[in-house]
Formats: structure tokens, C-alpha cells, sequence
């Protein structure tokens, strides 16, 4: 390897969702950073199977009143 041309790899700890730790190595931060999961394969839908509730009443709401009048002439 050419010497200078490649980024620092060290180790860090990566948290997960619910709180398990491990270490890995990788060009984040500077050695013994911490890397915050907010998605990760423990709490996203596509691996867990398990679909999170959203307002979908409140967007279809909004929608509807936003573009109520597309589509309607007026003389």
C-alpha cells in the first residue's frame, strides 16, 4: 500500500438500539469514538417483521384539505 494516501482505521464502539455494544474498526471518528445506532437490524420493520403505527390519518387529512380544489372548475 501507498503510504499516506489512505484514511486513519482504528477501533471504535458502535451501540446499538437497545444498548448492546461492540467494538469493530473502521475510518469513523478518531480512535475510541462512539457511533450511536438510531436504525439497526434489532428495530428496523424490514428484518423484525414488525410495522410501527403511523398518523397516517392526520397526512391523509392534510392532503386532502391542501388539494381539495384540484380538479374542480370554476366559471
Amino acid at each position: 500500500m501507498k503510504s499516506g494516501i489512505h484514511p486513519d482505521y482504528h477501533e471504535i464502539t458502535v451501540i446499538m438500539t437497545d444498548g448492546t455494544e461492540y467494538k469493530t474498526r473502521s475510518c469513523y471518528g478518531e480512535p475510541g469514538a462512539t457511533l450511536r445506532l438510531d436504525v439497526d437490524p434489532k428495530s428496523h420493520p424490514a428484518w423484525t417483521g414488525v410495522q410501527r403505527m403511523m398518523d397516517t390519518g392526520g397526512q391523509v387529512a392534510k392532503f386532502n384539505k391542501r388539494f381539495a380544489g384540484i380538479g374542480t372548475r370554476t366559471k
